[in-house]
């Protein structure tokens, strides 16, 4: 493989989570719910919360700070492309990762990518293959989300899932063995109707009526999550040329601790290789998976030479999973 097509992979990274926290204990003071009937179902404890003047760009301008205090003010050099997965844009122009690429003086590309939960994942998959095929050189990919800003505070159904934050990564080429190994992505249209939040449409095709707030039937979300969670992370194990027991450490969207449980299980991993931070931060969507590779890496769970496994679902019906090998320079973890 020449230099123009080596194998791109995670240089550097960065999160943010904004400061508010509410708790199941405050929610149970504004809606019928409870703090044990939240856990026992989700394993969410609280969750972050933006401020009523801090929006998804703000929360991604952060996590890329983040990654700077990291990795150095110099990290940023060379970036040809910025993507911004996020389910909860400023505005539907411009692209959020237009503000990001202006508020960081970059001279690059710059676009959102709208994927629900996996989003960062299909991010990463896009800059994979930008990077791969030379079209660049370095991609900031960025999952960020204010999500509490569009659920329905009285729909104890969803209010109690959700946090926001926001998590950066650099993918740019590296040397063997390290890199992403597997790209898993997939969708299934055909259960638009179980998750959805209207934009300017009324109506899904199939006639589904699309409401102001997120929409969802969580009983078949789950039913979906689990079954994907297995078929999904099993096929980019293989992809990546491993079995299960290789992998080093399998960080899983944090939606439901049940179903993270359920993946783990499956996949025959012990609880100590896989990351949890559902119960502090709630479901953060695209951001969920990098800021729980920063939790990890914050902890000493990561070290060079690593396998890490993963995997996100969400609405469309969407899936991602990826295997990466995570390299020496990534390692950096927040002072």
């Amino acid at each position: 493989m020449n230099d123009a097509r080596k194998r791109a992979g995670i240089t550097a990274l960065g999160a943010y989570a904004p400061p508010k926290i509410v708790t199941n204990a405050d929610l149970e003071a504004i809606m019928d719910t409870s703090d044990e009937w939240i856990t026992t179902r989700t394993g969410i404890r609280r969750r972050h919360v933006a401020a009523d003047d801090e929006f998804t760009s703000d929360l991604a301008f952060r996590s890329v700070e983040d990654l700077l205090r990291r990795h150095g003010d110099h990290a940023l050099n060379g970036v040809d492309m910025v993507i911004v997965a996020t389910n909860t844009p400023d505005a539907l122009f411009p692209a959020t990762a237009a503000l990001v690429q202006e508020r960081f003086k970059l001279r690059a590309g710059a676009f959102d990518l709208l994927a629900a939960c996996p989003g960062w994942i299909y991010a990463l998959g896009t800059a994979k293959a930008f990077v791969e095929s030379g079209q660049c050189n370095k991609v900031l990919a960025i999952g960020a989300e204010a999500l509490t800003k569009v659920v329905d505070w009285e729909d104890r159904s969803t209010a109690v899932l959700f946090g926001d934050g926001a998590g950066a990564a650099l993918v740019e080429g590296v040397p063997e063995p390290y890199g992403i190994k597997s790209m898993v992505l997939g969708a299934d249209g055909s259960g638009a109707h179980l998750l959805h939040m209207r934009a300017i449409g009324r109506c899904l095709p199939n006639g589904a009526e699309l409401g102001k707030h997120m929409t969802m039937n969580g009983r078949e979300v789950f039913k979906f999550a689990v079954r994907v969670m297995d078929t999904a992370t099993v096929q980019a194990v293989a992809e990546a040329g491993l079995v299960p027991d290789d992998i080093s450490l399998f960080v899983p969207h944090q939606a439901n601790l049940r179903i993270i449980d359920a993946a783990r299980e499956r996949l025959r991993l012990p609880p100590e290789r896989v990351v949890v931070t559902v119960d502090e931060y709630g479901n953060n969507s695209t951001a969920s998976i990098p800021l729980a590779l920063a939790h990890a890496l914050d902890g000493g769970r990561i070290a060079p030479g690593d396998n890490l496994l993963i995997v996100s679902f969400g609405g469309g019906l969407t899936w991602a999973a990826s295997v990466l090998t995570w390299g020496p320079w990534a390692e950096a973890r927040r002072a």
